[in-house]
């Protein structure tokens, strides 16, 4: 079976913080990837499934940056178009506000956290342990977007489309212990009584691929 033609819409704005996209296309080795503060785009006529990463804009800052506004419009084409579609922490606030959500600045969390899990299969096998690390979260879903992941300081952690193949999770599943190096110098880190021995979210990509060759 041909493996699915993912396409990854990169956001980084900021190179020094590219890291974060490297880790996440190398769990998607056969994926395109389309950075598009640069202005590259996906191309839906050839596309099995996208995934839209993080980034250290604020998916509010649509004045300034304009390919926000055209990223909001390619999360509406993949629901008309029913391609299953991955939200990666900003994908994941890009695609509420996309869809009517709203998206707030709360300040920087970076820790590991205990998180409840929906049965869902994205979260097939994926402990309950997993790197936050962020400043904005979602305050209000967007339109037909359920809350399938919560935690104690974002009840908004990850929605899921009530009829389209649409995920987000307000999480970096990249992000492993052998990334902290990076995560504490750019945004700190608080240690909990967690340990980077219960997370294995990464699997999140793993389940996603699943998903999609699955259709």
């Amino acid at each position: 079976m041909a493996r699915p033609r993912i396409q990854v819409a990169r956001n980084e704005v900021d190179e020094r913080y590219d890291y974060h996209c490297d880790a996440l296309a190398s769990y998607l080795p056969d994926a395109e990837e389309f950075d598009y503060p640069k202005g590259e785009r996906v191309d839906l006529t050839d596309a099995d499934a996208v995934v839209l990463t993080g980034s250290t804009a604020g998916a509010y800052e649509r004045g300034e940056r304009p390919w926000i506004a055209e990223l909001e419009r390619l999360v509406r084409d993949v629901i008309v178009e029913s391609i299953p579609t991955l939200g990666v922490c900003f994908g994941h606030q890009l695609v509420n506000q996309a869809l009517g959500g709203r998206v707030t600045h709360v300040g920087t969390t970076s820790k590991l956290v205990r998180v409840s899990l929906d049965a869902d299969p994205l979260f097939e096998g994926i402990n309950s342990v997993i790197p936050a690390v962020h400043g904005d979260r979602v305050t209000r879903t967007g339109e037909h977007m359920r809350v399938i992941a919560s935690t104690d300081h974002a009840e908004i952690f990850a929605t899921r489309h009530e009829r389209a193949p649409l995920w987000t999770v307000q999480w970096h599943p990249e992000f492993t212990e052998d990334m902290l190096h990076h995560i504490e110098r750019d945004f700190g880190w608080t240690e909990t009584e967690f340990s980077f021995a219960d997370v294995n979210s990464e699997r999140i990509y793993e389940n996603f691929i699943d998903i999609v060759a699955s259709r």
